[in-house]
């Protein structure tokens, strides 16, 4: 065994758990690090408070004078906490968080310090914006990025720094983060659906999307992890055979925490509550060693940015723990890898779920149109919904045999199916009297008001109605979700849009009635969505066949499905709702494309380097021991020795014919990458990593799994599967 595995896996054995001790009452932390409404009320003035509370629920602007009132009482707040540092949080196009720290020492005239913090401060700040990924929007010499305060998202104190929520621009505005499209499909979806409420309820002035996100992941020993160069540097493993025991049992899948992990979750969720992270759920995933954690639903904007601080915590946590946490998608082959699903809905301010069916007609026609309207939208836009989760890292995980598929589908149950079918049914035109009663007591008024198990869920599904919410299940644990979730809001938000020009249309140039009008559009609606829907195996060829009948996209690559990110209706969406313009979509379609790239090239590489400096050097140690064995056979029995040596003969054989394949297929992956990193145009970069890169990875991967079965496990350097996913 290599010196380096076996201190790794020593001093894990050696490991006693962290020792935590857990709040009685998580109610009575929960938001102490976060300048929320409580906070606001004590240290703000009633004019400042009431400003930033109208920021929060109406948009509205706050005023400079006021922002210096707010600023003070945040610092005074900040302080007393012990902080003495702050930072625009924001979420640039890295796929992490970025902040700078900047203290509030500051010096005066006289020689003496005061602690400084203006509303200037607090409402902006200009980060260097050229070392950010911005898709050409800016060049290397023209640095200036701003950050801007966003009051929805409350600030918050991790460590001794108070974070400030921000969304980070280009110096000639263009965003340059996560966050700026978010809020403005968010903004866009409330004056739509809010319209659309307006039908069944004169008293809804503003409707949300909230989101509960489900976080996966795995925990493996922080020395263990140290000891796999592919998991430090590509976060994921790109070689190692397949344990003898996986999950074949599903004896992990919701069994008994493990107490290091039990312990390591205890610590991470005291942190959630100091920082206002609702999180409720926890428990053992399919695979060994995966877990997973999930919150109360919230606001979008703010679930987003709660669970991009919850990945950085989870990571520093784990670290106090002597644990790595690894999001990647699909971190270990042969078990299953991590999702984050994504539930999504909509809620009224006067406290209705617009996605959950009522007790009475009314309330259901209200769930029909939203709930409709919906799949008309994901059918419209299915290569955009695929373009939203697409990364490198998940194109391992979509289509495997735990994770929906890459063609988008929407899966609805059969009772809801039937209502469809039935509401299809309606003639066109006006609706006699007879015709809308039966409707209303036949048909809406058939749907129960909880939906939540009526059916059996369909996993393979990558878009599931699950009661009350949609649930998109094909987000990548890694992902950001405001990018999904931009999409999602900005789509229906159009096609709310549509849907409200279409029935003011029918009332009033063929005065029909308003329940005419929205069952007659509804209709025709469930007609033109009918192909999205889907309620079988997604895992299945018979689906692919289907699929491709129905004229749905299969897009298995990201390279491929982001080519819906810049189509001429993807532009006309976003720019015509004012989300972003066609600069900001191809400047995110070239950094994501280029982001694949790299990725795959650093996989490449990081694979190159152990299959050839470890892998095969022990492989050909190991060899010579057989060789010298055969040698003493030889010396000792003479002419009868090949009797005695037939296996070793045979080892020896096999070695060498592993061997020669990993170096050739090194060789021609390596002449590969170069001639793709003599291609400028970031499309066919990526396109040529893809289609002729990556291939040899699966190759080399064989050959080298296929030595660690043969050679001495004294010998093997590399960390063992049985080793990252047993040891608890």
């Amino acid at each position: 065994m290599s010196t380096l595995r076996f201190h790794a896996i020593k001093e894990t054995f050696n490991r006693t758990p962290f020792p935590v001790d857990e709040p009685a009452r998580r109610s009575a932390i929960f938001g102490a690090n976060v300048f929320n409404e409580t906070a606001m009320r004590q240290y703000l003035t009633k004019n400042s408070y009431k400003s930033v509370m109208g920021a929060i629920e109406n948009g509205t602007k706050i005023e400079r004078q006021v922002a210096d009132q707010i600023s003070t009482g945040m610092k005074e707040w900040a302080i007393a906490k012990g902080v003495t540092h702050y930072t625009h949080w924001f979420q640039p196009l890295t796929g992490a968080t970025a902040e700078k720290h900047d203290a509030f020492f500051e010096t005066i005239e006289d020689g003496t310090a005061i602690e400084k913090f203006g509303g200037g401060q607090l409402v902006q700040q200009e980060p260097d914006a050229s070392s950010f990924p911005n898709g050409g929007i800016r060049n290397t010499f023209e640095a200036r990025g701003y950050t801007a305060w966003d009051p929805t998202s409350p600030a918050f104190i991790y460590g001794t720094t108070l974070c400030i929520p921000t969304v980070f621009v280009a110096y000639t505005g263009e965003a340059l983060d996560y966050k700026t499209p978010l809020l403005r499909a968010l903004q866009t979806i409330d004056g739509a659906a809010t319209a659309v409420a307006k039908y069944f309820d004169k008293n809804v002035t503003k409707v949300t999307a909230t989101l509960g996100w489900e976080q996966e992941y795995f925990l493996v020993d922080s020395a263990l992890a140290a000891s796999r160069p592919d998991i430090s540097l590509a976060g994921r493993t790109l070689l190692g055979h397949s344990s003898a025991k996986g999950q074949q049992l599903d004896d992990h899948y919701f069994g008994s925490i493990p107490a290091r992990a039990l312990n390591y979750m205890r610590d991470l969720e005291t942190e959630c509550m100091l920082l206002g992270i609702p999180v409720k759920t926890r428990h053992n995933e399919v695979a060994p060693n995966q877990f997973e954690l999930a919150p109360i639903f919230e606001e979008s904007n703010l679930a987003v940015d709660h669970n991009s601080l919850l990945m950085d915590v989870m990571s520093k946590v784990a670290h106090r723990h002597n644990f790595k946490v690894l999001f990647h998608e699909k971190p270990f082959a042969g078990v299953n890898g991590s999702g984050k699903h994504n539930n999504w809905s909509l809620a009224t301010d006067t406290g209705v779920n617009l996605l959950g069916p009522g007790s009475t007609p009314m309330k259901n026609l209200q769930f029909l149109t939203f709930f409709i309207n919906t799949l008309k939208a994901v059918n419209d836009h299915e290569e955009l919904i695929r373009a939203s989760i697409a990364s490198a890292s998940n194109d391992h995980r979509l289509g495997a045999n735990e994770a929906p598929p890459a063609i988008i589908s929407v899966f609805i149950g059969s009772q809801l199916t039937a209502v469809l079918d039935e509401l299809e049914k309606v003639t066109n035109g006006k609706l006699s009297p007879q015709e809308k009663t039966d409707l209303k007591l036949n048909v809406v008024g058939k749907i129960p008001e909880i939906l939540l198990d009526n059916t059996d869920r369909n996993r393979t599904s990558p878009f599931a109605f699950t009661g009350n919410k949609f649930e998109f299940r094909a987000v990548g644990s890694t992902a950001n979700c405001a990018n999904p979730m931009t999409v999602l809001n900005a789509m229906v938000a159009k096609q709310l849009i549509d849907f409200k020009i279409k029935i003011d249309g029918l009332i009033k140039d063929e005065k029909m009635k308003k329940d005419d009008a929205i069952f007659n559009v509804l209709r025709e609606y469930i007609k033109d969505s009918k192909r999205i829907r889907f309620e079988g195996d997604g895992y299945g060829d018979a689906w692919e066949k289907e699929a491709k009948k129905r004229g749905l996209s299969n897009h298995k690559t990201t390279p491929d499905a982001l080519k819906a990110k810049v189509s001429k209706k993807t532009v006309a969406l976003f720019e015509g709702l004012d989300i972003m313009s066609k600069v900001e979509m191809e400047a995110r379609y070239e950094i994501e494309l280029e982001e694949y790239a790299k990725r795959i090239q650093i996989e490449g590489r990081v694979l190159g380097d152990i299959a050839r400096n470890h892998v095969i050097p022990t492989a050909i140690k190991y060899q010579n021991i057989l060789i010298q064995n055969v040698q003493g056979l030889k010396d000792i029995y003479g002419k009868d020795f090949k009797k005695l040596s037939g296996e070793q003969m045979r080892l020896i054989e096999q070695i060498s014919g592993h061997i020669a394949k990993i170096n050739t297929n090194i060789t021609d992956m390596i002449d590969a990458r170069k001639k793709a990193n003599k291609i400028s145009n970031t499309s066919k970069l990526a396109i040529v990593y893809c289609d002729d890169v990556r291939p040899y990875f699966e190759e080399i991967r064989y050959h080298c799994d296929k030595l660690e079965l043969l050679v001495d496990d004294e010998l093997w350097p590399l960390t063992k599967y049985r080793e990252l996913l047993f040891t608890k």
